[in-house]
């Protein structure tokens, strides 16, 4: 029988998906040995009323640390207390997220546990003794294969690449303190600017629209938004070029140096394919090609290709899209 625990990421007291795929993840694992999967959340008093969502995706215990210098993440102290809580259960496996706010704790927390860390990872399995993790590696040409025998294993699953599923548990909600005194951590967060967009972020959203050069300018992402707008679950992505240009913001720039998604379904228009580009969405359930160039590299990994010119194909996809949603 081994634990699991599972890292609840949230942010503004509100769970990231990430944070419900870490927990169905766990509860694949932990059915597999027998085990039970404890979910960790931190964050200001009041986020214990989070625990019911956990429960609902598999999380039999769920340990709570409030307070009030924890409302925003800190990475030193949240690290200190994740890896206090993985060592003292005695956890066979920890599971995070590959996601902006994971790059950033899972190294801190496997430096203090003393073990080595597996990111991107998008299959993960108990095998005997040993946790065996499938994970994309030469700018995401090559999935390998790895064996982790230390203890505890610790991985950051690949955002978007883990299928929700419900399986209800009445979660036991445990409160654990912090380590030491999270006021006094050396590094503060002074403030937390939201995006200027309300809308879906890029690695929570099902639907993907990311754009490229072949829209031409900044006003050509305008029939990339409104795809996503006719989609009314979509989010729009671009490429680095693009970003470097000034037409799209950086946080949404998706690749080897930007972010990594893994939707139900990327639409990538006007692309080219760049490797770099590919490493960032090639663990995409369907890709949607659209280019004028039949020759681009990105149809070698789509599913589906259109040849031509977006400007003329976005408006008659977006208006299909429209119709389509009316008659369900």
């Amino acid at each position: 029988m081994a634990n699991i625990l599972a890292f609840a990421e949230q942010r503004s007291g509100e769970l990231r998906k990430v944070a419900l795929e870490n927990v169905t993840a766990a509860r694949a694992l932990a059915d597999a040995t027998g085990g039970e999967v404890h979910a960790l959340l931190v964050g200001a008093p009041g986020i214990a009323q989070k625990a019911e969502q956990l429960g609902k995706h598999g999380a039999d215990v769920v340990l709570v640390c409030e307070h009030d210098a924890l409302g925003d993440y800190n990475a030193e102290a949240v690290a200190a207390l994740a890896a206090d809580r993985i060592k003292s259960g005695g956890y066979r496996v920890a599971v995070f997220s590959t996601s902006a706010q994971g790059r950033d704790l899972l190294p801190r927390v496997a430096a203090k546990l003393g073990v080595g860390v597996v990111t991107d990872v998008t299959e993960a399995r108990i095998e005997g003794d040993a946790v065996i993790v499938k994970h994309p590696i030469n700018i995401g040409k090559v999935i390998a294969t790895a064996s982790i025998a230390s203890t505890p294993a610790v991985i950051g699953l690949r955002p978007g690449n883990t299928t929700l599923v419900e399986n209800p548990k009445a979660a036991k909600v445990e409160q654990v303190q912090p380590v030491g005194d999270p006021s006094a951590a050396r590094v503060k967060v002074k403030e937390m600017k939201q995006g200027a967009s309300a809308k879906l972020d890029i690695g929570d959203a099902p639907v993907v629209i990311a754009g490229g050069r072949g829209l031409k300018s900044a006003e050509g992402f305008k029939l990339a938004e409104d795809l996503a707008d006719a989609f009314g679950n979509a989010a729009v992505g671009a490429t680095r070029a693009v970003c470097d240009d000034g037409w799209r913001p950086h946080s949404e720039q998706i690749g080897q140096t930007g972010r990594v998604v893994s939707p139900d379904l990327y639409i990538a228009v006007g692309i080219s394919g760049a490797i770099q580009h590919l490493a960032g969405m090639r663990t995409s359930r369907t890709i949607v090609a659209i280019n004028k160039d039949k020759e681009a590299p990105i149809f070698k990994i789509a599913d589906y290709g259109i040849v031509g010119d977006v400007a003329e194909v976005l408006p008659a996809l977006t208006a299909a899209v429209r119709e389509a949603r009316k008659s369900h």
